[in-house]
C-alpha cells in the first residue's frame, strides 16, 4: 500500500525519478506526474487505465511558469485567471512544445490550472516542472475527495499520498475553451456559469462528448459507482426493487419510502457548496451499501447545481 503523509520533499523525490503521487487540491487528490516527462505521464494512463485519448490537465504555482509551456493567452483567458486562479478554474490555452502529445492526446491546446492548496502549491513551488494530474480514481469511478479514498483504489499502485485532507470543494474544475478570443465552457464545475459570466459575459456551454473529447472530463459517462444509478422514475425503481435494496443521494431531506439508513442528504440546509463537498463521499459511501440500485435527486438547474446534476447525469449514463 502506499505511504501516506504531508511531506512535500518525499513527494518531490518521487516525482523526478518519474513516479507518480497523489496529490491534494481544493477540488478532488489528483494523480500526479511530471508533465515534462512522458515515462511519468504514461504511468497516469497506465495506473488509472485511462485512455489515451482523453487529455490531462497540467498543473503550476505561477503564471510566470505557466507561460513556459502555453503560447498564447486570450484577453478573457486573462480576465478569468485574475479573478479565479489559484483556485477551481481551467483553462485550456494553445502549447508549446514543452508539453507533450500524451499529455494533450494529440492536440495543440492544454488545459492548464493553478490548484487552490496549501500544501500542492508548497509542492509545486519546489518542483522544476509542472504536474499532469487528472483525478486519482480508477478510469470513471467516482473522484476521491480524501486521502482514504485513493489509498482504497489506487494504495497498490502508487508509492505516496500527500494528506491534504478532505477537499475543501469537492468537484473538479470548471473548464473554459476559446474559440476565436470567445470562451466555450467544456466542463461545468467548482466556478459556477453565474460567476464566470460575470466576469466575461455570457459564455456557450459544451460539455459533453462521446470520444475524442476537446478537454478533459468531457466523456458522458463518468464519476460512476459500481452500483447502477437513476435520476428518474422512482415509483419505476420500487417496482423493480424492494425498498431497503435502494440508495438514495437526496439534495436537502429524506425520501419517506425508503429507510433512513440507506439515505445521505447532500445538504440540509440547501447550500450547494456543501452539498457539491458531499457529493463524491456520498457516492462511495451508498455503493458500499449492501443494496442494489442508488436513486439520485437532481438539485436545482443554477449556480453549483448545475455542476453537481452534470456529475449526476454523467454517473447514470449507460
Amino acid at each position: 500500500m502506499a505511504l501516506i503523509g504531508k511531506d512535500i520533499l518525499q513527494a518531490k523525490i518521487f516525482l523526478e525519478q518519474s513516479q507518480v503521487v497523489a496529490i491534494p487540491t481544493e477540488t478532488v487528490y489528483g494523480l500526479a506526474g511530471n508533465a515534462f516527462d512522458d515515462k511519468a505521464v504514461a504511468k497516469i494512463f497506465q495506473v488509472k487505465n485511462r485512455p489515451t485519448f482523453d487529455p490531462l490537465i497540467v498543473h503550476t504555482n505561477s503564471l510566470d511558469k505557466l507561460k513556459t509551456f502555453v503560447s498564447y493567452f486570450p484577453e478573457k483567458a486573462v480576465q478569468l485567471a485574475s479573478a479565479f486562479w489559484p483556485g477551481p478554474l481551467t483553462l485550456v490555452l494553445p502549447r508549446t512544445s514543452h508539453i507533450s502529445d500524451l499529455v494533450t492526446s494529440g492536440m495543440d491546446t492544454v488545459g492548464v490550472r493553478i490548484p487552490d492548496h496549501p500544501l500542492t502549491r508548497q509542492l509545486l513551488e519546489i518542483l522544476d516542472f509542472p504536474l499532469a494530474a487528472p483525478s486519482a480514481n480508477p478510469f470513471g469511478y467516482i473522484s476521491p475527495t480524501q486521502a482514504a479514498h485513493v489509498q482504497a483504489q489506487l494504495g497498490e499502485c502508487i508509492p505516496y499520498i500527500l494528506d491534504g485532507g478532505s477537499a475543501e470543494i469537492g468537484i473538479e474544475s470548471t473548464i473554459v475553451g476559446f474559440l476565436d478570443e470567445e470562451a466555450l465552457v467544456y466542463r461545468l464545475g467548482g466556478i459556477s456559469l453565474e460567476d464566470i459570466e460575470r466576469v466575461i459575459g455570457k459564455v456557450e456551454v459544451q460539455s459533453h462528448s462521446t470520444s475524442n473529447p476537446q478537454a478533459p472530463g468531457m466523456l458522458m459517462s463518468h464519476y460512476a459507482p459500481r452500483k447502477p444509478l437513476y435520476t428518474e422514475d422512482l415509483p419505476g425503481l420500487l417496482a423493480q426493487f424492494k425498498p431497503e435494496k435502494i440508495g438514495v443521494l437526496a439534495f436537502k431531506s429524506q425520501i419517506e419510502s425508503i429507510p433512513a439508513k440507506n439515505q445521505i442528504i447532500l445538504s440540509a440546509a440547501g447550500d450547494f457548496a456543501e452539498a457539491a463537498r458531499n457529493l463524491f463521499s456520498g457516492l462511495r459511501k451508498l455503493d458500499a451499501l449492501p443494496i442494489q440500485a442508488i436513486f439520485a435527486e437532481l438539485l436545482p438547474e443554477l449556480e453549483l447545481g448545475r455542476a453537481i446534476n452534470d456529475r449526476i447525469r454523467r454517473a447514470a449514463a449507460k
